[in-house]
């Protein structure tokens, strides 16, 4: 099977998969950090299957819908790309993208074991849709998800949690900007998305500012 046949037949079992899932962890989302994946690896020197198929597979059984379980998605993108009969060494790559993309594991004392390349191509695309318009989107949809607060001036952000403290946490909406995504600029991994980060960062510090002001009726 050609990479561009394993890629399509990846893309058609993400769509089935992720069918009827919370709007910002769903086939659109994993579609844009694809794009995203794509334009950052141009630039770098990526194996671009292992880029793609991390990128389309990363959030396949996001743990924080599966009880915290972070063995999940990896077991069904390995037994998925083994059907397809995808290389070894391949998959091995993929698992590593999947089981250390997320923010919460940035936070575990022991980190990546394989901080490969092609990580940090997938990692900053999903920090990209994190961030900025979108970002700010995903953030509401879930914490409307979740039943959270939009925000309480009374709860203040958790700054320098652990891994556990923020698979925890169920602070106001508001919150999760100070605790990760006004973080995630400073934390990218490539020149491109160092690049692409610096306006939707800049975005979310604007509509910060806007939503104080008028919670504060200075507006």
């Amino acid at each position: 099977m050609s990479s561009e046949e394993i890629i399509s037949e990846t893309i058609a079992f993400v769509k089935e998969t992720l069918k009827g899932a919370e709007g910002g962890h769903d086939w659109f989302h994993i579609q844009r950090v694809y794009t995203n994946a794509k334009k950052i690896a141009a630039s770098e020197p990526v194996d671009e299957l292992v880029v793609a198929l991390g990128a389309l597979l990363h959030d396949i059984a996001d743990a924080k819908f599966y009880d915290g379980d972070e063995t999940v998605g990896p077991k069904i993108a390995t037994d998925f790309l083994n059907r397809l009969g995808v290389h070894e060494g391949i998959i091995e790559q993929v698992v590593n993208i999947i089981t250390n993309i997320s923010f919460k594991n940035s936070l575990s004392p022991d980190g990546p074991k394989v901080r490969s390349k092609e990580l940090q191509v997938v990692q900053d695309a999903d920090r990209l849709d994190a961030i900025g318009a979108i970002g700010i989107a995903r953030a509401f949809n879930f914490g409307g998800f979740k039943n959270r607060e939009l925000y309480n001036p009374n709860i203040a952000p958790k700054l320098n949690m652990s891994k556990e403290e923020y698979k925890k946490s169920s602070a106001p909406t508001i919150n999760h900007f100070y605790e990760k995504l006004l973080l995630l600029k400073d934390k990218m991994n490539t020149s491109t998305g160092r690049i692409l980060a610096k306006q939707r960062h800049q975005y979310m510090l604007d509509y910060l500012a806007q939503f104080e002001n008028e919670w504060n009726g200075n507006l």
